[in-house]
């Protein structure tokens, strides 16, 4: 959730077309090498080790799913969460009577997850199940989860998304919700500034070609990919799911809190995360 180039010498940022199973591979190396950093950054935000700690908040915006109730009432629903990381919004579930399965693709990421259920199960607190996998394909039955849901996983980053939503539809349970945040695609117009900079358009909304990061042996190193809002919707709408909201979080008052591109100076003129309220029909 919310990458910003912090790239030396030995790196390029640009922009250029990187096929499926190579974006997956760099997003894995990625999220691998980066989550110690990461967590340090952001781990007391997104939720500590501590059950009392624990949160889900849909973005840098921190909307919380305390506060708004997308997913429903939780208590004893099975729900999967993609694109887990260390399995914060997981661990929240689990601290309000769901059993939850984390899929992540990032061994790393799921390291730190391992760490923070360790910590809770001590206290006995209940533990998040965790896979490792591509949010691509799934390795869960078919209608075996009530829920599913995801804050910045997977989507943001895969050049396939509808494979995702198409997956998610499968192991739903009929009338189950699906709700998952990504970057608002109105943003992909600016550049990722969180100064004055960063509100004027500089690239074409229209132009979906993807943000590479390119390391010292010119692979890829950091990819992320845009669609625009009609794009989400029509591959919500191609996995046979209902499209019920789409919640476009305003930057709240007293949150000062600078995120890589998101900052109040940003997040009170333009929307900086679009979530999606779907269902699989009954």
């Amino acid at each position: 959730m919310g990458h910003v180039d912090e790239s030396d010498d030995s790196s390029a940022v640009g922009y250029r077309p990187v096929g499926a199973a190579a974006a997956a591979a760099a997003n894995r190396r990625w999220w691998d090498g980066d989550a110690d950093a990461y967590l340090a950054e952001h781990g007391r935000f997104l939720g500590g080790d501590q059950p009392g700690a624990a949160r889900f908040v849909w973005g840098p915006e921190g909307l919380d799913e305390a506060d708004v109730g997308l997913l429903g009432d939780v208590a004893g629903r099975r729900v999967l969460e993609v694109g887990c990381g260390a399995a914060q919004c997981g661990r929240w579930l689990v601290g309000r009577g769901a059993a939850v399965v984390g899929v992540d693709l990032s061994i790393g990421m799921l390291g730190h997850a391992h760490r923070l259920d360790a910590a809770i199960s001590q206290q006995g607190g209940r533990r998040v199940d965790l896979v490792c996998a591509d949010a691509r394909r799934l390795s869960l039955a078919s209608e075996c989860v009530d829920l599913a849901c995801s804050a910045y996983g997977a989507l943001p980053f895969v050049t396939d998304p509808g494979r995702v939503h198409a997956e998610v539809a499968r192991v739903l349970r009929p009338g189950g919700r699906w709700v998952f945040s990504v970057t608002h695609p109105v943003r992909w117009a600016f550049p990722d500034d969180p100064g004055p900079a960063g509100l004027v358009v500089a690239r074409s909304y229209f132009d979906r070609t993807p943000y590479v990061e390119t390391g010292a042996d010119g692979e890829p190193a950091y990819i992320e990919q845009h669609r625009t809002l009609g794009d989400r919707v029509r591959e919500v709408v191609g996995a046979e799911l209902r499209l019920l909201d789409v919640v476009e979080p305003e930057w709240p008052d007293g949150h000062d809190q600078v995120w890589g591109g998101w900052s109040p100076r940003r997040g009170r003129l333009i929307p900086g995360t679009a979530i999606f309220v779907t269902a699989k029909p009954e």
